[in-house]
């Protein structure tokens, strides 16, 4: 087993685990007590996923007043970030969790909006996620019309069903299934595991990804716009669910996904900013939120409105 520790205050802006795991950007990564997405944060809880083959597991440790026993800490940049895994991870969690973001200067940097500085001091040391493209592009594909804490059942059960199971450190942890993992499933399969309607567009996307008819990381290159067109090819995928890929997977951090929770954040504050289609509504609320880290914006609002804190 490999392990190491990352100090937090060696990251620009600090780390809130709790909150960027389980903000609603990423589904693929799981708790070890079982209760992730439940509402509350559990200091000694590892989180966990699995990328191409190795299992990650990451925990946040060390509290205010030095105190190294403590789990979750007050404050965002104190404590330390350990991690333990199959291989040398830490590149790799410094990817998933995006680590040399300069959170402080992305947050500097933020226009001097009301709501944006409320949900910026309230979630401080909330990072975006780097999650694998064609997990993330399913995850959202089965969030339609679903609360958080359903759509990570579902992919959890996808990954129990379909993902490869890897032992290590006395555990059984599943991956994410392959695109021809996914695509040697049924519908009836998927509609028994709960997934409803989304069942035959997870089924259709993944031979799409399987048969190299098309791949979300192909829209890596493009430019913003043609990069969200590009991944409604995939069946399922509407412009929201697309720019959800774009920003938590593919690197795209002006994208501002209009879901519920935006679309009431555009008719209470931003109204102006309404243009009567998911496009041009999408330019100027990109526009508002400042453009380059517009994304980085999205999420922090719609995570203040989601949980009310």
């Amino acid at each position: 087993m490999e392990s190491g520790t990352i100090p937090v205050d060696e990251l620009g802006g600090g780390l809130d685990l709790y909150r960027t795991l389980e903000s609603g950007q990423s589904y693929l990564w799981r708790r070890s007590d079982g209760e992730m997405y439940g509402g509350s944060p559990a200091p000694n809880a590892w989180y966990h996923t699995v990328v191409d083959g190795e299992v990650i597991r990451v925990r946040r440790r060390g509290g205010p007043e030095g105190d190294p026993t403590a789990g979750v800490a007050a404050d965002a940049t104190t404590g330390r970030l350990e991690w333990a895994s199959t291989t040398d991870a830490e590149p790799i969690v410094r990817d998933l969790l995006r680590l040399d973001d300069d959170l402080g200067a992305i947050v500097d940097a933020a226009p001097d909006d009301p709501l944006l500085r409320e949900a910026y001091e309230a979630h401080r040391g909330m990072r975006l996620v780097d999650d694998p493209a064609f997990g993330c592009l399913i995850s959202f594909i089965c969030s339609t019309q679903m609360r958080v804490g359903r759509i990570h059942t579902m992919v959890s059960t996808l990954a129990r069903e379909y993902g490869d199971a890897i032992a290590f450190d006395g555990e059984t942890y599943h991956a994410f299934p392959t695109p021809a993992q996914l695509a040697a499933a049924t519908e009836a399969e998927l509609r028994d595991l709960g997934l409803g309607y989304r069942a035959p567009y997870v089924v259709r996307t993944a031979e799409m990804v399987a048969d190299g008819e098309a791949h979300p990381e192909e829209a890596r290159d493009l430019a913003y716009e043609a990069a969200r067109e590009y991944l409604t090819r995939f069946v399922g995928v509407g412009d929201k669910v697309a720019d959800c890929v774009l920003l938590f997977s593919l690197g795209f951090d002006e994208a501002v996904p209009l879901d519920t929770w935006l679309k009431s954040a555009v008719e209470e504050y931003y109204p102006d900013c309404d243009r009567g289609s998911y496009a041009a509504t999408s330019r100027a609320i990109r526009e508002r939120l400042g453009g380059e880290y517009a994304g980085y914006a999205q999420t922090y609002i719609f995570h203040h409105l989601r949980t009310g804190e």
